[in-house]
């Protein structure tokens, strides 16, 4: 891999990498059939704002994909809040009713499928990241009392 030595070749992102990016990716074309049809007091402002959080999302879902385990949970989370917001936001347009019934519904309804996935994708994060830890702290304190058992007391030293 020449782009990023450090990258194992053989290594995959997860399939709900994939599918959580295919999904927003698709709801993002949704949205765009949407968007010329909002009044344009609200096309350009919270549409606007949308637009920039669905391709927010997309972006930290294509960057976990190929990070490091360490390095995925952030930008896992950020996709989180960031697709939660544009839920809020739908809803805002759905209630002044910039947006049918039909239309919400079909986003939303999509939009409820990739948090799933990606709280999903968190939750074995969190639970990797926790086996980790725990490994960490079970190897800290089998070095420490390794170190402890090998260092002389002060008892010992002068009787020799």
């Amino acid at each position: 891999n020449t782009l990023n030595p450090s990258h194992p070749s053989n290594s995959t992102p997860p399939p709900s990498a994939f599918t959580s990016t295919s999904e927003t990716k698709n709801d993002l074309h949704i949205w765009y059939s949407y968007h010329h049809t909002l009044p344009k007091i609200h096309r350009y402002t919270l549409g606007a704002k949308i637009d920039s959080l669905f391709v927010d999302t997309i972006e930290s879902i294509a960057l976990a994909t190929f990070l490091s385990k360490q390095e995925k949970h952030p930008y896992v989370r950020l996709a989180i809040r960031k697709v939660d917001t544009i839920k809020v936001l739908l809803l805002i347009l759905w209630e002044i009713k910039s947006i049918d019934n039909k239309k919400y519904i079909a986003l939303s309804s999509s939009l409820e499928e990739v948090g799933k996935m990606l709280g999903g994708w968190n939750g074995q994060l969190e639970k990797a990241s926790e086996i980790s830890n725990r490994h960490a702290i079970r190897n800290f304190r089998h070095d420490f009392c390794d170190a402890k058992s090998k260092t002389p007391s002060p008892n010992n030293e002068g009787e020799k």
